[in-house]
């Protein structure tokens, strides 16, 4: 097993505050070219938590460098200028699923012949690809109707004997409804159990966005958005961290993007268990939702800017560079994000989308994308502690 998780939450190189409010910025007024972003650029500098009118103004400026201003002034007051990044990789279990999201491309019938079911009690590195050192162990699949809850206990301690040593993060909150809900349990004793098999940490994924309408007409048949905040925080409250994400660039609002964070930042106030946020880029390629067009790359700095600055009760902001690119994922240090994810190695779900960015990075090409933006590479674990200390005392010094 990997340490624990730091108290509250927030990781060991961070301050006390991490999971509190932004203290006043550090905001230069003459790089705010829209007269909208003016008011919100007071607030900030003195000190003021954001509320809706706020994050509407955010999230519909076409100011993005004056946005871009105030992000990277809150990314500085809660990270500096380090950027994280993680050795790890995912494994996808299984793509079985009954919810089937018209947004997802991963979703198979069991007679589908594309489908599939790891096996816990065969090696796991073998299933994927080869035994690969890591730090933590990103663990989701699907809403496979047809497995009992030993099948989940085996896969955790499997990941834990085939990784030993790495942070096992696994299931989203979504996951953990449906584990719960098939095998007649409740969530409560379904964390229990399957922290005594080795769950650490749980994955973020599945909040899509919590708008009722967007649910009703994308994923009618997942869990609300209010449950999944509930298993969140009953995850948070028996000390298991967890992340968060927003799906976007489908038929939501800006509005409802806003609402969105601000329930994520209302659960972060009354659990405090959230280590990041990761804004997911939709890829609508081999979906119900092909006739989308992909967000643009300045939708995506502003969706992770808009992000950093209302959640100013989470300790990160991931940019997730599987979903973003790399180049994006890159600026995106600039627009608030201090974490690029990881080394992953085999990615399955956006890739089943049609992304075009590669299935895993080294751990050197992950340290060349954090310098080569100007920023300092910190190696951490799944809890953010930092491995690389003794390197970033003597990167201070130099």
């Amino acid at each position: 097993m990997t340490s624990s998780p730091p108290s509250g939450f927030a990781a060991a190189h961070n301050t006390d505050n991490a999971t509190q409010g932004l203290p006043p910025l550090k905001v230069e007024q003459a790089s705010i070219m829209d007269p909208a972003l003016k008011p919100v650029a007071h607030k900030l500098a003195s000190g003021q938590r954001l509320n809706r009118n706020d994050g509407l103004a955010l999230m519909n400026t076409n100011d993005i460098l004056g946005l871009g201003h105030l992000a990277h002034a809150a990314r500085l007051a809660k990270n500096g200028l380090m950027t994280h990044y993680v050795v790890n990789r995912h494994l996808n279990y299984s793509n079985i699923c009954g919810i089937k999201c018209s947004f997802c491309a991963f979703w198979r019938d069991e007679a589908d012949e594309s489908s599939y079911l790891i096996d816990p009690t065969k090696p796991l590195d073998s299933a994927q690809g080869g035994n690969f050192k890591v730090d933590e162990v990103h663990i989701v699949g699907s809403c496979n109707p047809d497995l009992d809850f030993d099948y989940y206990e085996n896969l955790l301690r499997s990941a834990a004997r085939t990784w030993p040593g790495a942070t096992i993060k696994a299931f989203t909150a979504v996951e953990i409804a449906h584990i719960a809900d098939s095998n007649g349990m409740g969530v409560g004793e379904v964390l229990d159990r399957l922290q005594a098999a080795g769950l650490e940490a749980m994955t973020g994924g599945g909040a899509e966005v919590f708008s009722p309408r967007v649910r009703a007409k994308l994923c009618p048949k997942k869990i609300s958005g209010e449950r999944w905040l509930e298993v969140s925080g009953t995850a948070h409250n028996r000390g298991i961290p967890s992340n968060a994400t927003m799906l976007y660039g489908h038929i939501e609002t800006p509005a409802e993007r806003v609402d969105h964070l601000l329930a994520l930042r209302d659960q972060q106030d009354k659990s405090g268990g959230f280590s990041a946020f990761i804004p997911l880029a939709f890829h609508p390629g081999n979906t119900q939702l092909s006739q989308i067009t992909q967000a643009s790359g300045l939708e995506d700095l502003r969706v992770v800017a808009t992000s950093r600055l209302i959640l100013d009760n989470f300790p990160h902001i991931k940019a997730y560079w599987v979903m973003l690119g790399m180049k994006i994922a890159q600026v995106a240090q600039h627009f608030g994000a201090d974490d690029l994810d990881g080394t992953i190695v085999e990615e399955r779900i956006t890739h089943t989308a049609g992304a075009k960015t590669a299935k895993g990075l080294t751990e050197n090409e992950l340290r060349s994308m954090i310098r080569a933006a100007g920023f300092v590479p910190l190696r951490r674990d799944g809890f953010y502690n930092c491995l690389n200390g003794g390197e970033l005392q003597a990167a201070e010094k130099a």
